[in-house]
């Protein structure tokens, strides 16, 4: 009997957090130093990181209403980080459903895309898209204001 509520209890509490390992920590330490968005991710394509930043900086626009255009751009940089979070989800045994923290700091780049993306596809009219990605940061455990947060 003890065995059944051991198999129970381990389904209930389903899958355990993913945590991406840090293999782009030149992107976080170049963003710190101020170097340009563009050309770390041209150095490092495979940063979540590196597209969230670009597609942030295009969605703030310095103020200015949105344009098609910036929205536009703003996600492709967000749909290319998020493809990038996903494929590094997945090599480190994500299977599509469970906690990502996004206290662990390799994580935020792709929490940082899925966000954008979010705002990015509101924008751009993809209202169900939008709400697919916000639906996402919280069965991740987290929140679309955590994410924007994480910018600070």
């Amino acid at each position: 009997m003890g065995c059944m509520t051991s198999s129970v209890d381990d389904l209930l509490a389903g899958p355990p957090p993913t945590l991406l390992p840090d293999d782009h920590p030149q992107v976080r330490d170049g963003l710190d130093t101020g170097e340009d968005p563009a050309r770390l991710a041209a150095d490092h394509p495979a940063s979540s990181l590196a597209w969230a930043v670009l597609a942030e900086l295009t969605l703030d626009g310095g103020g200015a209403e949105p344009s098609a255009a910036r929205s536009v751009t703003a996600y492709a940089y967000a749909r290319t980080g998020y493809h990038r979070g996903l494929d590094a989800l997945r090599r480190a045994g994500w299977r599509g459903k469970g906690p990502i923290p996004a206290d662990h700091v390799p994580n935020q780049g792709f929490l940082r895309a899925l966000g954008a993306l979010a705002t990015a596809a509101g924008q751009i009219g993809e209202t169900d898209e939008a709400e697919r990605c916000e639906a996402f940061l919280r069965d991740s455990g987290t929140s679309l204001d955590a994410v924007r947060a994480l910018r600070d």
